[in-house]
């Protein structure tokens, strides 16, 4: 008897929890003044097809609102705040993901009835924890992994090291030296090692990564990240690189051919042997901007694993629709169906490992010369720190990108550009502190 009264207790607070938002309800008027079910927003337009598939399968309405990245967090706070035309489902990015989830925005999914720490095994680790809060509760959850890699071409490869294997081809990557052991012998046959200095910037962050911030607000500039000043610098000096600024016109062209290098007062053609792109690189970078040499590529590891994006989601906490918007997170997130649809139509690799660990060994891509790159990317993951990410990465990844630079053009000095690196990073965040050196 006590066993039955618990139950109906507790459907009593589950239904208590979802009171006046069964999936029978509308969320309001749609853009166009019809009603809607459910209100999605986010910043990319990945959202579509799930969107479709949740319609068919559940016979909702839902309209999906795209804000390009660069007006998202200003356009989306203010409704957030409001509650007048909110989304009762929105995506977070992971340059501004650590505001959002201790900002209280997103529902609490530690909390009944959604009780998600109990999935926790069923995540890969730094991506479930990129989206607790502050106190460890988890507010937003995410169906990818973004872990890295270093994208190569085959037959420069087999040309210049005598393989093309990913493994081996790894093993001459292990290491800073090393790489420019590898960019040395590009050189001598032609080639350029990366298209420009800021491909090596993830190595530099993921050789023992630190949070830009510790618990004292104090700034910390690794010796691993002055060693990137080095390092950039070097590559510059020693023509490893292709002056091919990232998301240039000459960085995507130097994907699928040769491109003029003006040097030294000289032009020299010449190809590009690698890209430092994550997952999503492949899909939405690579494979956009590639036609000859597509089959010609493969993934491995450089010095560090790292990672690189990402996309979270979670219900908006003053959402009148919490059932039917989170059965849209369920099926983003931990949906077998729907996940395994996903990947293999994508190649997107996923958080969720009880359908990873299914199709993970089946996996090849042609586009890689028929490689596995989702176990790949799998085990990268399982490296990859979650402590690391702050709410001020975005910016200090900025300031100090623009330092490296102006060191590495001969603007500046390595002392000035660390001095001026220090001096923009205090004026955006004057509550951060400034090590003493």
């Amino acid at each position: 008897m006590k066993k039955i009264a618990g139950l109906l207790m507790s459907l009593v607070l589950v239904i208590g929890v979802f009171a006046g938002c069964s999936n029978k309800e509308t969320s309001g008027d749609g853009k166009d003044g019809k009603k809607v079910d459910l209100k999605v927003w986010s910043f990319t337009d990945e959202l579509k097809k799930p969107i479709k598939t949740f319609e068919e399968k559940n016979g909702v309405k839902v309209e999906l609102t795209i804000v390009p990245i660069a007006d998202y967090p200003t356009k989306l706070k203010p409704v957030l705040e409001s509650g007048v035309g909110a989304p009762d489902v929105f995506t977070g990015e992971i340059a501004f993901l650590k505001q959002w989830v201790d900002a209280g925005y997103w529902e609490n999914l530690s909390e009944k009835p959604y009780n998600v720490d109990e999935l926790a095994e069923n995540y890969v680790p730094y991506v479930f924890d990129l989206g607790k809060d502050k106190d460890g509760n988890v507010r937003a959850l995410s169906w990818q992994t973004t872990p890295g890699g270093l994208y190569y071409k085959r037959s420069i490869a087999k040309e210049v090291l005598g393989t093309d294997d990913p493994d081996e081809v790894g093993n001459m990557l292990s290491s800073m030296d090393k790489v420019f052991d590898v960019a040395e012998k590009m050189k001598e046959k032609g080639y350029r090692m990366f298209p420009d200095e800021g491909s090596i910037r993830w190595f530099s962050q993921g050789d023992n990564p630190k949070p830009w911030v510790n618990e004292n607000n104090e700034i910390q500039l690794t010796e691993q990240k002055i060693a990137f000043l080095d390092t950039a610098k070097k590559l510059r000096e020693s023509s490893y690189t292709a002056l091919a600024p990232e998301w240039s016109p000459s960085w995507f062209e130097a994907m699928d051919k040769p491109i003029t290098v003006k040097e030294n007062g000289k032009e020299t053609k010449t190809e590009v042997f690698s890209y430092v792109l994550p997952t999503w690189g492949l899909h939405s970078v690579l494979k956009t901007n590639v036609e000859d040499s597509s089959g010609d590529w493969a993934v491995t590891n450089g010095p560090s694993p790292y990672f690189w994006g990402g996309t979270w989601l979670g219900v908006y906490n003053k959402s009148k629709n919490k059932e039917l918007a989170y059965d849209f997170v369920k099926m983003m997130t931990q949906d077998d169906e729907f996940l395994t649809d996903w990947a293999k139509e994508t190649g997107d690799v996923l958080s969720y490992l009880p359908v990873t660990n299914e199709i993970k060994d089946d996996f090849s891509d042609e586009f890689l010369g028929g490689q596995n790159n989702y176990k790949f990317f799998l085990d990268q993951a399982k490296s990859i720190e979650p402590g690391i990410v702050t709410k001020y990465d975005q910016q200090l990844d900025t300031f100090y990108g623009n330092a490296v630079q102006e060191y590495v053009d001969g603007k500046k000095t390595k002392e000035e550009a660390i001095k001026e690196f220090y001096r923009k990073a205090q004026n955006a965040y004057p509550d951060l502190k400034i090590p003493n050196k």
